[in-house]
């Protein structure tokens, strides 16, 4: 049983209202009692009253409180009263209508313009090397005549309605319904501003702003890494009363056929003929950078198929640091056609290798002499027949396995 119903009273709802009756009567009360629209000193306290009663029942946590031990049981859950640390009444407003009727509370334009983003393409050579690249950028700044006033020094005032936004709220009455709206100010067009079409600036014609082409300079530095931000600050498009935002440029690395990236390495697949593999030699291929790398295998020093061997500081460039990170090579091993050697060449490789592994059949087993021959998948592979999971009963335990056998 709810204890205290005070401010379920001051909303004009019963204690088990539902979160959506709370919404609805705290939008109507709000409206009525805003001191915007009723600035009598009776509505603005009404209008703190029930904001402050709106902020507890729209908690959960709170309102459970509440409810149990009355408005006493909220002084040490953080609620704050309706001059307290809560949530200040306009700011709940604020939730529901996006800001007051005018003035502080109306609509008001962001203080900072959005920042302008372009995908900038880098090769995996460009951001080993860097690379300089010029942009063209289409941008609006403020009108060079009137300096972003849209008029003539002095005559233009703003907009008392929409207090320089251009932009109000309007609120209408639809029978029992209340609905309120952002509109564009019709006393100024949106612009803000008044003044006389004489006074208006001939160049952006009262717009305030205009358009210019500006090349920009991008440097992509050595090191540079997918995803990585090249930030150009203020040099976004320009509103009067707003500070430009960025424009960034974002790298978009491409693919390599030879090398990948990961982090500061690179790594690359080299394949090597079974001579080298075992005996040594000489391997060389392309560097990012342009240069050949030329790599001395130790004879003796196998290579084994998958092995990975690494090359310190060929690597990516680190970004804005001296040194490099590592290549890191991982080998396959090219075995050589079959019969490529006569039957006295392999006895002679035979006494060169290490033993063969010696084949042990236990003592009194079957032996069964087989034959291998190269591997066709047309003619080897299984193949389901239409009758493979047929079944003599319900539940599958029929003639026929699940898994079809080899052909005989």
């Amino acid at each position: 049983m709810v204890k205290d119903t005070k401010f379920y009273d001051v909303l004009g709802v019963a204690p088990n209202a539902q979160d959506t009756e709370l919404k609805k009567a705290y939008r109507k009360a709000a409206l009525k009692y805003h001191p915007d629209k009723n600035p009598t000193p009776e509505a603005a306290e009404k209008f703190k009253e029930i904001s402050h009663a709106y902020e507890i029942l729209s908690d959960e946590q709170k309102r459970d409180i509440y409810d149990q031990y009355g408005e006493e049981g909220l002084s040490g859950a953080g609620a704050g009263g309706a001059g307290g640390a809560g949530m200040n009444a306009d700011d709940i407003f604020s939730q529901f209508f996006g800001g007051g009727f005018g003035g502080a509370g109306g609509p008001q334009r962001p203080t900072r313009g959005k920042d302008i983003k372009h995908s900038i393409s880098c090769t995996l050579e460009d951001l080993y090397k860097g690379k300089t690249t010029k942009l063209a950028l289409n941008k609006t700044i403020l009108c060079t005549e009137c300096e972003g006033r849209g008029g003539a020094k002095g005559k233009v005032q703003q907009c008392s309605d929409c207090h320089g936004s251009g932009m109000k709220f309007v609120t209408r009455q639809m029978g029992p319904m209340i609905q309120r709206f952002q509109t564009v100010c019709d006393k100024c067009n949106g612009t803000g501003d008044i003044m006389d079409a004489k006074d208006r600036c001939t160049r952006c014609r009262g717009k305030k702003t205009e358009q210019e082409r500006k090349i920009l300079q991008v440097h992509v530095d050595p090191g540079m890494k997918d995803g990585q931000r090249i930030v150009f600050s203020g040099e976004g498009d320009q509103e009067p009363g707003i500070t430009p935002g960025d424009v960034i440029f974002i790298v978009d690395e491409k693919p390599n056929a030879d090398f990948q990236r990961k982090g500061n390495d690179l790594f690359k697949e080299y394949e090597v003929d079974l001579l080298t593999a075992l005996a040594g030699g000489e391997i060389a291929f392309k560097h990012i950078s342009g240069e050949w790398i030329k790599i001395q295998v130790t004879p003796g020093e196998v290579i084994s198929p998958g092995e990975l061997k690494v090359v310190e500081g060929q690597g990516m460039p680190i970004y804005r640091q001296s040194g490099r990170g590592n290549l890191i090579i991982q080998f396959s091993v090219k075995f050589p056609d079959s019969h490529f050697a006569d039957e006295d060449k392999l006895k002679e490789l035979a006494s060169i290798l290490p033993p063969r592994k010696e084949v042990k059949i236990p003592a009194g087993a079957v032996v069964d002499d087989c034959e291998m021959a190269k591997y066709d998948p047309s003619k080897h592979q299984q193949r389901r027949r239409a009758d493979a999971y047929d079944s003599d009963d319900e539940d599958g335990r029929g003639g026929h396995p699940g898994v079809q056998c080899a052909s005989q």
